[in-house]
């Protein structure tokens, strides 16, 4: 259901069973998946019945743990970079594979030479 909301599309379409008209079934489907989808913590992905014990869920039911990101982490040394103030509004900070960053590169420097 996550890429038929994602996509917009029927999920009997997605498995390949509709034109791509929307059936009650699949009305039902995008509506019960939109209203589990708000009752999810924005931040956690969670819900309060996966925790609350009386609700069948588990206190226990998730273990904190933590991960680095290479990228997320040359993401946020690069920012601190930017400048403060007028001269870093609106600079965003963003990884491009290198063999593109390098192709970027010598395209200016080539664009240069031509002028």
């Amino acid at each position: 259901m996550e890429l038929c909301d994602r996509w917009g599309i029927p999920h009997s379409q997605f498995r390949g069973h509709g034109d791509g008209t929307w059936s009650d079934l699949d009305r039902r489907k995008a509506l019960a998946y939109a209203s589990w989808r708000r009752e999810c913590c924005p931040e956690c992905g969670t819900r309060p019945e996966e925790w609350d014990e009386d609700a069948g869920g588990d206190e226990d039911a998730y273990t904190a743990t933590t991960h680095r990101c290479i990228g997320c982490q040359l993401i946020a040394d690069k920012q601190k970079a930017v400048p403060d103030g007028d001269d870093g509004h609106g600079v965003k900070v963003l990884l491009l594979p290198t063999a593109v960053h390098a192709a970027l590169q010598l395209a200016r420097t080539t664009s240069k030479h031509h002028r």
